[in-house]
């Protein structure tokens, strides 16, 4: 792949689309909404400043519409100023004990799709659907999810299918970001970098979504030792922030979601280091709570100030 670059006036920065479900309360699936419904909600995309837009998955799969709706979809985003830098997947496991070989013939569309599209990239998790036990409360990482299994064949099947992706990715200019997840195999720092080491592919690095472990109620890794393992790998990042309180005598940890530069992960530092790397990929805001839209437009206007003022720097 060509070497990107970019400065802080035309950095890739897309929204998420986690806000909004891919079932409606009709019953009928984003999927098979007429154009001008998806423009309703394309919409407030645009009115919340962005330019960029990931079709998080969660909302609609690209991958699976027809190649007739999907020039339909691709049409509607630029007729109303978006783009599509990336593509990112949630809750499709590769290695699900009921659905793994099912979402590796999908992570192959979606790749696929990408290349269709113009996206450079594209993010996939090893992280589970929600439990019934996480949908009950009100942040659901504040419950046990899914737990990868500390099984060696599971995870070299893990790396034999991530690196069947990564090399078809390669073939059309692709790169694959492998998200940072709790008791997952990108679960720690260490367990990130030694998974992308061993898959040994140059288009194939982590997606540094350190957020989604800074807010557990555990004891984790300081964001900027994990900051400094992942740097070298970084690649399409989904960024975000929490308030994160530890109290020694009690033990007590308490995290909520909190606006990018007022969390306790400083992104001024955390994007420094990657930059200092050769950091140029795309960012996805997203957030949690409340109207996530607008905080992640927030957090796209904080990134503007904050990413190189010239190409290159």
């Amino acid at each position: 792949m060509a070497p990107r670059k970019w400065n802080r006036d035309n950095w890739p920065i897309a929204a998420a689309m986690i806000q909004y479900p891919n079932l409606l309360p009709d019953g009928r699936s984003v999927q098979d909404q007429s154009a001008e419904e998806w423009a309703a909600t394309l919409g407030d995309v645009v009115d919340a400043g962005f330019t960029e837009l990931d079709p998080t998955d969660s909302w609609i799969r690209l991958a699976d519409l027809s190649r007739d709706r999907l020039e339909e979809f691709v049409a509607l985003t630029r007729s109303v100023g978006l783009t599509i830098p990336a593509i990112s997947t949630a809750r499709r496991s590769l290695i699900d004990p009921e659905h793994g070989e099912e979402y590796l013939a999908y992570g192959h569309r979606v790749i696929e799709t990408a290349a269709a599209v113009g996206a450079g990239s594209v993010s996939f998790g090893f992280f589970g659907p929600l439990t019934e036990a996480q949908k009950k409360v009100l942040w659901f990482w504040t419950v046990d999810g899914l737990k990868n299994p500390d099984d060696a064949a599971t995870w070299n099947t893990a790396i034999s299918r991530v690196r069947e992706l990564g090399r078809h990715a390669e073939e059309l200019g692709v790169e694959v970001s492998l998200e940072m997840y709790e008791d997952t195999y990108l679960g720690t720092a260490d367990s990130s970098v030694r998974f992308v080491e061993e898959v040994g592919l140059e288009n194939v690095g982590i997606n540094a979504d350190i957020g989604n472990l800074i807010r557990l109620h555990r004891p984790v890794e300081h964001w900027q030792e994990m900051m400094a393992k992942v740097a070298p790998f970084a690649k399409y990042w989904h960024v975000k922030n929490y308030n994160r309180t530890e109290d020694a005598a009690s033990g007590l940890i308490v995290t909520h979601p909190a606006p990018l530069e007022f969390g306790v992960i400083n992104y001024r530092a955390a994007i420094r280091m990657a930059l200092a790397h050769g950091f140029q990929s795309p960012f996805l805001c997203e957030h949690y709570g409340g109207d996530g839209l607008s905080v992640s437009a927030a957090n796209r206007d904080y990134l503007r100030r904050i990413l190189p003022r010239e190409e290159g720097l």
